[in-house]
């Protein structure tokens, strides 16, 4: 009886994540004191709901399949369409809030293929060091010193018009920020005392890598993911205005806008409405990368 009296009581799951609170509680403190990444939160939360609800709550869902509806043409906004109608009669909202999902899949597509790249190449360049890492940074450089867009506008012209080779080409040319990204981080890292500890126990570099560099790297990739969410949008939408991206009647912004622009300023609305929509959701995919960074980097928490 005494033995059972004095077993000690099994800890709690607070007891047990006490750490874990603490810097969660840590976290929202920060992110909520900073009023813009706030605002930014505010705008990408309204962003994910047309991503996820806009298909079913939009009044004219045919109308971003390349419907046509001449009688209907390039009326002014009103209660039965609230951003007006384009060229064939088309409801503008409807098609601007389908494009929230393609803008969406654009901004994932591309980074998500950069990072593939550029982040591999990042922590070999770092780790390695040495005539690979020489290579590696060369090249690089070499793309870096060659203006983004231009760059994607050149391979696009290779491959042709389209939404497909319009994103390749943007990934291809945008994954040399994460390798400049990585191979900092991995330099800073690869010397860090438990680094040198695992090594001194025998770990392999496999492990050290994937245990104990790339977690650590993913700070600084995960803020620049969220910052180049809305850039590559922004990118995306620049080729779709020159005619090289998403082709009429497929429901991207920046082809809405190059076919608009034919119409100002009269009928404003045809381009004002997604003009609107990609400057609000890359300020919002600004605003919350600059929170992010307070949260994760801990000097920007101590200013």
């Amino acid at each position: 009886m005494t033995d059972i009296l004095d077993t000690p009581a099994e800890p709690t799951f607070r007891e047990r994540h006490a750490s874990t609170i603490r810097t969660m509680r840590l976290y929202a403190r920060t992110f909520r004191n900073n009023g813009a990444a706030m605002i930014g939160l505010l705008i990408i939360a309204g962003f994910m709901f047309l991503v996820i609800f806009g298909p079913s709550i939009v009044p004219y869902p045919e109308d971003a399949l390349g419907a046509t509806h001449i009688e209907q043409k390039l009326q002014p906004p009103s209660a039965e369409h609230w951003f007006g109608t384009d060229e064939v009669g088309n409801d503008v909202f409807t098609r601007v809030v389908i494009g929230a999902r393609v803008s969406l899949q654009i901004g994932l597509i591309i980074t998500g293929i950069s990072m593939l790249i550029g982040v591999p190449l990042g922590i070999i360049a770092g780790y390695v060091g040495g005539w690979v890492e020489e290579s590696i940074m060369r090249i690089t450089d070499i793309f870096l010193s060659i203006p983004g867009l231009i760059l994607a506008i050149a391979i696009v012209g290779v491959l042709g018009p389209g939404i497909g080779n319009a994103m390749l080409a943007i990934s291809l040319v945008w994954w040399p920020g994460y390798v400049r990204l990585v191979q900092a981080k991995t330099l800073s890292l690869k010397s860090a005392i438990y680094v040198d500890a695992a090594r001194s126990m025998g770990a392999s570099k496999m492990r050290i890598v994937f245990v104990h560099i790339l977690p650590n790297c993913l700070s600084p990739i995960i803020v620049k993911v969220s910052m180049d969410m809305g850039m590559a949008i922004l990118y995306a939408a620049s080729l779709g205005f020159l005619g090289l991206g998403a082709q009429p009647p497929f429901p991207e912004w920046g082809a809405m806008i190059s076919v608009g622009r034919n119409y100002l300023p009269d009928w404003w609305w045809y381009s004002f409405f997604p003009g609107l929509a990609i400057f609000l959701t890359v300020l919002g995919f600004n605003l919350l990368g600059d929170g992010l960074r307070d949260i994760l980097d801990p000097r920007g928490r101590e200013k």
